[in-house]
């Protein structure tokens, strides 16, 4: 049945039709709330409220945007208001989740469980990017991190981001300008992997721990990234990130569940979440 068909059928209220046209783009929908909220729980409950809501309102549906750009207006303004409620990240958030596992035996071995027992626990360096992507995204105010996440990562158009915030094209634009230079400057400054002035050096870190028979070296010269930086300036290193932030679904990689809960230590570490708990609500082998 040709889509036109099935979105007639699912405007009169056909709840499988709507499923069907969901599903097609359910998987990036969720990793676009986790690139946002950084919490998988959270992400399939919006997830979830978002599916309801939009099948609840299919009748208003006007065709002015695409199916999936009002879907993903409808789970935007729901993740703007569970945000609304949180701080702001600060920009070594990062570094407080790290000195709460380092001082804290019991979330340190849960990390180590994670990476030996779980079937999505493997460490790579490309994958703790995309993580420290996202960790940094998040000290952004929301509208500033919508618009850029939605842009340089999902590729959405200015004009269908407009759609989504409901802001004018002028005002998206210095949105996404004003992000690109703030997200630009907070890696220039920490970023040790191409800058030896960089604070930050978790990626290697973290290699060494999880893998300790691998050369550090090696595995970041195995990085675009890093065999680029001394030839590219700022902003194209920006862009090397986001490409390789792309080609990494935060929730479906080999290193998932481990991500996961590091980023849960995080969020502890900065007190979006009063307890840390283990083990991790994850699927063992």
């Amino acid at each position: 049945m040709e889509r036109e068909a099935i979105l007639q059928q699912a405007m009169a209220g056909d709840i499988n039709a709507f499923q069907s046209l969901f599903a097609a783009f359910q998987q990036p929908l969720k990793s676009y709330l986790y690139r946002l909220l950084t919490d998988r729980n959270d992400v399939d409950d919006l997830t979830h409220d978002t599916f309801i809501r939009a099948f609840d309102k299919i009748g208003t549906f006007n065709a002015e945007a695409s199916l999936k750009t009002w879907v993903f207006r409808i789970a935007t303004n729901l993740a703007y208001d569970h945000l609304r409620k949180l701080k702001r990240w600060p920009v070594d958030a990062q570094d407080q989740g790290a000195r709460l596992a380092i001082g804290n035996p019991e979330i340190s071995g849960s990390f180590r469980i994670v990476h030996q027992h779980y079937t999505s626990g493997a460490y790579e360096m490309r994958e703790h990017i995309d993580f420290c992507f996202t960790c940094i995204s998040k000290t952004l105010p929301i509208e500033n991190q919508v618009a850029m996440i939605l842009k340089d990562i999902y590729d959405f158009p200015v004009k269908e981001i407009c759609q989504i915030l409901d802001k004018s094209e002028g005002v998206v634009k210095h949105l996404l300008n004003d992000s690109r230079e703030t997200m630009t400057n907070i890696f220039d400054h920490r970023c040790a992997l191409v800058n030896k002035n960089g604070i930050c050096d978790q990626c290697s870190q973290l290699n060494g721990i999880f893998n300790p028979r691998q050369d550090q070296q090696e595995q970041r010269m195995k990085l675009e990234l890093v065999k680029e930086s001394k030839r590219f300036n700022r902003a194209e290193l920006f862009e090397l990130r986001t490409q390789l932030v792309k080609a990494i679904d935060p929730l479906q990689s080999s290193g998932t569940d481990l991500q996961d809960i590091i980023m849960r230590c995080t969020r502890t570490a900065i007190g979006d979440v009063k307890d840390f708990f283990s083990p991790p609500p994850v699927k063992a082998l």
